[in-house]
């Protein structure tokens, strides 16, 4: 990399190396375990004049999203989160037609159906968009850009409202993408978008998110920047608890000239004061994200030494992030399970923990259990909560390690 991919500047500056890694969505079938896995660099680096945090577009966004292992639905709390949005949209925007963007298996729009919205998900990925059409959710399998959002326009008429969840990340031509949004939108309408905060990212250590299908990492102020390549202007900002902690960018077209609210400035006030408008802010993050590692190791080689045995929970991509970086194989983590049956007999990208049903916990009783998706600690805490009948304990490992 070696200019920036939304202003085009060459000041780029390091902030993590994580070494080499393959993608973290591709999961191993058993009769590829004697193949070589391709590997990448994972190099997080910052532009210095508009203060994007990237990594190079190393791999496509066809590579990953054209079948995909990540299904939303297999997250209580993430459907959860999406109906509240949905009730609070539709009181308040009343909208007659909604588009999202990377719609998944339909966790969203199948509320904005239940309450007869027009709705259109454009999704990539042929599997799980082929799911929200089975329970009944229009969506069509693309990727955005402008020309797929002025088709999409001419089709179906502009929307009302337009959603885009955890995609801003995952896409390397932002400013194709924001004008594809804007493509889509009425000349009145509204854009919401939900991101993981730079902030919270760099504050609590979560750099197991850092991943190669993530093409970058915003602050409010980068966000700001990359909005408007495409025409579109930030208007409010909501910070949210999810995945970590998350940034809700509402926008609307530019040419309305709405001005900014009360918490965008608030959010900016915050992001400055964490130096993250300036070299300052980043420059400790590499030892942090050392001392995690450090942490981990070191209790999953005690817990090997003692004859304890370790189990994960979980098979997201920031837990194959984790794994590969701190070099955690079978013999310190037996194994991990997880609610998507896709995965099931399947092994992780480079470490090649194999991932079974979640019935193999209590079959097994292990005793500890290492929390790879640590954002959903709620929901997966109540739901390991039978792990205590053997005395068996929650481990995990972001912002510090924590066994409970």
């Amino acid at each position: 990399m070696t200019t920036c991919r939304l202003c085009g500047s060459a000041s780029l500056v390091g902030v993590v190396d994580l070494g080499a890694t393959p993608p973290c969505e591709r999961f191993l079938g058993a009769e590829q375990l004697d193949e070589p896995e391709t590997t990448y660099p994972l190099h997080l680096r910052v532009c210095t004049d508009c203060w994007l945090a990237q990594i190079p577009a190393l791999i496509t966004p066809q590579d990953t999203f054209t079948e995909y292992a990540y299904y939303s639905s297999y997250s209580t709390s993430w459907v959860e989160h999406a109906r509240r949005f949905v009730a609070d949209a539709a009181e308040r925007l009343r909208p007659r037609f909604v588009v999202e963007v990377a719609s998944n298996d339909g966790y969203l729009l199948r509320h904005v159906v239940e309450r007869d919205i027009r709705c259109l998900g454009i999704e990539p990925s042929v599997n799980v968009g082929q799911a929200a059409r089975d329970n009944g959710v229009p969506t069509l399998t693309a990727f955005l850009g402008p020309e797929t959002g002025a088709a999409v326009r001419a089709e179906h008429g502009p929307a009302d409202l337009v959603v885009a969840n955890n995609v801003y990340a995952h896409i390397p031509d932002v400013i194709g993408f924001t004008k594809g949004l804007r493509a889509l939108l009425d000349d009145r309408g509204w854009v919401s978008i939900e991101v993981q905060h730079l902030l919270t990212l760099m504050e609590l250590n979560q750099y197991d998110t850092i991943y190669h299908e993530h093409f970058q990492y915003y602050t409010v102020a980068s966000a700001e920047r990359a909005l408007a390549s495409g025409g579109l202007a930030l208007v409010d900002v909501e910070l949210l608890p999810t995945h970590g902690g998350s940034i809700r960018l509402w926008a609307r077209p530019a040419e309305l000239g709405a001005e900014p609210g009360p918490r965008v400035a608030e959010v900016l006030a915050a992001e400055k004061a964490a130096g993250l408008h300036e070299l300052s802010g980043y420059a400790q993050f590499a030892e942090r994200v050392a001392r995690v590692r450090r942490e981990l190791l070191t209790f999953l080689l005690d817990a090997a030494a003692q004859g304890r045995t370790v189990v994960g929970y979980g098979a997201p991509g920031k837990g194959n992030t984790l794994l590969n970086h701190c070099g955690i194989r079978p013999d310190l983590l037996r194994y991990t399970v997880d609610r998507n049956p896709y995965k099931h007999g399947r092994f992780t990208p480079g470490a090649r923990i194999p991932v079974l049903p979640p019935e193999q916990i209590a079959a097994d009783r292990p005793d500890y259990v290492l929390v790879l998706p640590w954002n959903l600690r709620e929901e997966l805490t109540a739901q390991l909560s039978y792990v205590r009948e053997w005395g068996g304990r929650l481990v995990f490992p972001i912002p510090s390690l924590e066994i409970v």
